[in-house]
Order: structure tokens, then C-alpha cells, then sequence
């Protein structure tokens, strides 16, 4: 889908707010992201670009999702060890339910979470200054 917008996330923008010039390789890291429904290592992206006929280096992967998730528009989880990218479809504040078995992600909206952060944080005393608070699990299609 080259050229096709997310919301809130346009590629040139996106590139540029996060220091990069928005070179053709970027922009095919971030297209490739836009069709993903999961998280996806540098290394895992890297393989399918190239075997998709790609002419782009690990490196330049690499440097572009680091730089995208450090400006915000990618989310990252921990994968055995290793960083996974996704392209974060809500601008705003949210959490995560994430598939240990497709690595599929979903959003979720922060209100769902955000009452029973201060509860916790109340009843020990804490002041909330920040969180994060993704689901891990198997989901449905996966299951079935």
C-alpha cells in the first residue's frame, strides 16, 4: 500500500520529525509497516524486504525503526531478547494486547487501564508519573 496514510503518521512527516531524510528505503520501512497487523524485528523486516527484492540494508532498517519508535510513532516490545516495531495506529495514549504465538498486536484504548493504574498506585502510596501496561497472551485466531 505505497502511500497510503495512518492516522497521524504521514511518511515524510513522520521521517523528518524523527531526524531522517525520507529516502526511498525509509519510506519502504514505513510502508511495510503500514500492512502489518504484528510487531516485527529489525532483522525479521529486513529478510522479508530483501526477499521481496528490496535493495536495503540491515542498517538502514535498523536506524530507520529505532528512529521512528524514539519520535513516537512506533511501539516496541521485547521478543525473546530481542526489540520488535510496530506502527502505532492511535495517536493518543494506549495499551496493548499482544499474541505470544502471531506476535499480532492490538490497541487498546488507555481509559480501560488507566482506573486500575491509580488504584494500585493510590493504595501503595505512589504518584503516577508514567506507565506502560501491555497484555501478553495467545489470541483467538491463534487458539482455534
Amino acid at each position: 500500500m505505497k502511500g497510503s496514510s495512518t492516522p497521524g503518521v504521514e511518511g515524510d512527516r513522520a521521517l523528518r520529525d524523527a531526524g531522517l531524510r525520507a529516502t526511498r528505503q525509509r519510506m519502504t520501512v514505513l510502508d511495510a509497516l503500514r500492512e502489518r497487523p504484528d510487531a516485527v524485528t529489525a532483522q525479521d523486516l529486513h529478510m522479508e524486504l530483501r526477499q521481496a527484492g528490496e535493495p536495503i540494508g540491515l542498517t538502514t532498517v535498523y536506524r530507520t525503526l529505532t528512529a521512528l519508535a524514539d519520535a513516537g510513532f512506533l511501539d516496541t516490545f521485547d521478543r525473546e531478547g530481542e526489540q520488535a516495531f510496530r506502527l502505532c495506529r492511535d495517536v493518543e495514549h494506549h495499551h496493548h494486547l499482544v499474541c505470544e504465538v502471531c506476535n499480532r498486536v492490538e490497541e487498546i484504548a488507555a481509559d480501560e487501564v488507566e482506573r486500575w493504574v491509580h488504584e494500585v498506585a493510590d493504595r501503595r502510596g505512589y504518584d503516577v508519573t508514567g506507565h506502560r501496561a501491555d497484555i501478553f497472551g495467545v489470541c483467538a485466531a491463534c487458539r482455534g
